[in-house]
């Protein structure tokens, strides 16, 4: 048994089984890949792919379980080159942050500042996507951190911490009906016109759904979009209400339109960063985290990560009160 086979049977999975496409993507050749995975199988004596001629269909009972401790192996691998550069480069590496559209946009970017200036050498790269691209890029090692706030049963597998509160604003144009209620809103008022919002499953699109249905109101969503920038451009062409996230409200950008605080409409969301666990943090790992989020310490981190489940991890930060974006 050999790392690159562990390796090719992971990266089979992770290309949907084309293993033409897993060839390419490192720069290696399909029989190749083919014939480890074979050598592999007759090793281990049992089948990781269900084939049909040529073409993989599926991934057996046993490739499943397999493949899963194949990812771990890795996983350490990784994590040993890992604490050998944090011995001899501890200011150099690399961080990937796969997060959403407005985690990006507007809460990362003086971190990220900060973090760049202070870490010259490290080669940060952000990816962007749905809560089920981020925890799949987290889960296969795409990804040293996920940011999200949506579908966290999706982040089984990962430490997840939480960053901040945050909730939601009504945005409309200077003219509009609603502008003239800022002081006593109700959902039912906002139920009256058709709604321009996230969509469901981006951030917290699911404490909406909620607060409407708690009223026994339906809310007519009329457009919906990953972008809050997109969803005010919408409003400002008379659509319908914007609801956003109150961060994605700019006084100078926005400042034509009306902004109405929705705390007292809607549930607030938790913003949490996840990392896979047994994870080797460098050094400027446990820097960003803290920087995102200032109550998470190093010190905190690790006692997070010595927890055996995610239950615990929460209970731990019950009595810490999270700061509000």
């Amino acid at each position: 048994m050999k790392l690159q086979q562990l390796k090719y049977i992971v990266e089979v999975l992770n290309h949907n089984l084309n293993v033409s496409a897993t060839a390419e993507s490192l720069y290696t050749s399909q029989p190749g890949i083919s014939k480890q995975v074979r050598m592999l199988e007759d090793e281990l004596g049992v089948q990781i792919f269900g084939r049909s001629g040529k073409h993989l269909t599926h991934v057996t009972s046993a490739g499943k379980d397999i493949i899963n401790i194949a990812r771990e192996i890795l996983s350490k691998v990784e994590g040993i080159k890992a604490v050998a550069n944090e011995h001899t480069l501890p200011d150099q590496g690399k961080l990937n942050i796969a997060t959403t559209h407005t985690q990006a946009r507007y809460a990362l970017p003086e971190v990220i500042q900060g973090f760049m200036k202070k870490y010259p050498a490290v080669s940060l790269h952000m990816h962007q996507g749905t809560p089920q691209q981020i925890s799949d890029a987290a889960a296969r090692g795409d990804a040293d951190f996920a940011i999200a706030t949506e579908a966290l049963h999706l982040y089984s597998d990962l430490v997840m911490l939480p960053c901040y509160h945050w909730n939601r604003s009504i945005v409309v144009a200077k003219t509009h009906p609603l502008a003239q209620k800022a002081d006593n809103l109700s959902i039912a008022d906002v139920a009256e016109f058709p709604l321009i919002t996230y969509v469901f499953g981006f951030t917290g699109r699911s404490e909406l759904d909620k607060a409407f249905n708690a009223q026994g109101l339906e809310p007519h969503i009329v457009f919906t979009a990953t972008d809050a920038d997109v969803i005010k451009t919408y409003v400002r062409l008379g659509l319908g209400v914007g609801v956003v996230a109150s961060m994605a409200v700019d006084e100078i950008t926005d400042k034509d339109l009306v902004c109405i605080d929705a705390s007292h409409l809607f549930e607030a969301s938790t913003t949490k960063i996840g990392f896979r666990k047994g994870t080797f943090l460098r050094g400027y790992m446990y820097d960003f985290i803290e920087r995102f989020a200032p109550h998470l310490t190093k010190d905190r981190v690790e006692k997070a990560c010595l927890l055996r489940n995610q239950d615990d991890v929460d209970a731990m930060f019950e009595s810490i009160e999270l700061p509000v974006r």
